[in-house]
């Protein structure tokens, strides 16, 4: 389909209004829709709610040809690709869960040109009975959409490798496809720092692309952060915090498996109604206690970072962090899964004081963990070929693709495409200290809100702002006090 650009947003609107129903689009949802049509490359930086997906699904639908929706959990893209099934679109995802018969069928869908809107994780597009069929040169593909973007920056170093090779997809590609063609490249997230934008833009290659990014704020969250001096005292205020939600739905964040399966033991001791949900339970188990939340069967969910993205409940009136994130980013995109629906929503942190060190010395472990990490890839990096490929390094060194990963992230390395590596430097670019933000934010003396504006990059906004909400702010701490 070819519009001029006079009529393609009228266009663009009228299949939106056919397909979702809403009258208009929200700012500035209408311009990303135009961009990704147009086929630019774009990042795209929304608040949680803002509406994401649609603009990267509409244009791919309206487009013949294949869009690769790349996002790093199951449950994301299952709620994502079950809703355009439900409204009989051309959309299909792969994961490793899928049963054989639905995967050869998926795959089936996929050589015959039947999809717009193919989803999968970086491992799965990386792997060879997909790649060798997105290489034939008889199939149009249009674009790879970066779903949950932030978690290149996040997991690309250590946990989840494949993401730093995205970059070097498109050329590769292109290469199996006939001459002019095009594939654009778009990454949307809820939260990127001008530092993990940047990353973002590096990592994969973007070429002028289009910066779409919306201030954070949101008048009807309110936060909060309240010292804790003993892990008793910590538990206390959480039951304290949540009888005064009464029956309203929300949240738990804590920061590992084990901590998540005890504190929810605990709650269900003190006759809460509960479940713990974390990355290491079956795809089984992860959807009954999603569902179970969604419907309200469960009031709250204590739950490690694997839980939200993607997940639309819209009346989410509190999120518990029982311990501080390590990363400002992390946070953000946690307590804004709170108030989707507009209503006042309220975001408490319970940080630790000085008779606690708690927080302290799980933030010097990761640090050291992250430290111990690069230095274990320097090493590796003097025993690695200066150029091979990541399937020969696995075999060889147990940690070997997380080592190339850190290489490339010291811009040590590039990767000539997705599979083959070049060492071209032995002098690593120092990581940056990471958890600081968070740390700033917790100390910081001025308003919850204007910090979070600061720090992601929206500086002339936080120039004098008040939030009136926070603990920090006069009106908040009368209100707290009152």
């Amino acid at each position: 389909m070819t519009l001029s650009n006079q009529s393609s947003l009228s266009t663009l609107r009228a299949t939106f209004q056919k397909i979702w129903g809403y009258s208009d689009f929200r700012p500035p949802q209408g311009e990303i829709v135009q961009t990704l049509f147009a086929q630019k490359d774009a990042v795209i930086v929304l608040p949680t709610g803002g509406g994401k997906s649609i603009c990267f699904q509409l244009p791919a639908l309206m487009r013949s040809g294949l869009t690769l929706v790349v996002s790093p959990l199951v449950a994301l893209m299952e709620n994502q690709v079950q809703e355009l099934q439900q409204r009989r679109l051309p959309a299909a995802l792969l994961h490793g869960e899928l049963p054989p018969q639905q995967r050869k069928k998926v795959l089936w869908a996929l050589e015959n040109q039947q999809l717009r809107l193919l989803y999968l994780s970086p491992e799965t597009l990386l792997s060879q009975a997909v790649w060798q069929r997105l290489c034939q040169p008889e199939l149009q593909i249009n674009g790879m959409i970066l779903d949950e973007a932030h978690c290149l920056a996040h997991w690309g170093e250590t946990f989840r490798p494949a993401y730093y090779r995205l970059g070097a997809v498109r050329s590769a590609l292109l290469q199996h496809k006939p001459a002019g063609s095009r594939i654009a490249i778009a990454a949307f997230t809820a939260t990127a720092d001008p530092q993990v934008q940047q990353t973002i833009e590096r990592i994969l290659q973007l070429e002028a692309p289009q910066i779409f990014r919306l201030n954070p704020y949101r008048e009807n969250l309110k936060l909060r952060i309240q010292t804790v001096n003993t892990p008793r005292q910590r538990r206390q205020q959480l039951l304290k915090f949540i009888q005064h939600q009464q029956r309203e739905s929300g949240l738990i964040y804590v920061r590992s498996r084990r901590e998540c399966e005890e504190l929810a033991d605990w709650l269900r001791q003190q006759q809460y109604q509960t479940d713990c949900y974390h990355a290491g339970l079956g795809a089984d188990d992860r959807r009954k206690i999603e569902q179970a939340w969604l419907s309200d069967r469960l009031q709250f969910v204590v739950c490690t970072n694997a839980f939200g993205m993607g997940i639309n409940k819209s009346n989410v009136r509190w999120i518990v962090h029982y311990h501080a994130p390590f990363l400002l980013s992390e946070y953000v995109q946690e307590m804004g899964r709170a108030g989707r629906d507009g209503k006042l929503a309220t975001a408490l942190t319970l940080a630790s004081g000085w008779l606690d060190q708690a927080d302290k010395q799980r933030w010097e472990f990761f640090e050291q963990q992250t430290r111990s990490q690069h230095q274990t890839a320097q090493q590796l990096a003097r025993r690695l070929p200066k150029q091979g490929t990541v399937e020969e390094v696995t075999k060889q060194f147990k940690e070997g693709a997380i080592a190339l990963s850190l290489l490339h992230s010291t811009q040590q390395l590039t990767w000539t495409d997705p599979f083959h590596y070049v060492i071209h430097s032995t002098r690593p670019h120092a990581p940056l200290n990471s958890t600081q933000s968070m740390r700033d934010f917790l100390k910081t003396r001025h308003c919850r809100w204007q910090f979070l504006l600061q720090a992601f990059g929206f500086e002339k906004d936080a120039e004098g702002f008040r939030c009136g909400q926070c603990e920090r702010c006069g009106e908040g701490r009368r209100r707290d006090e009152g």
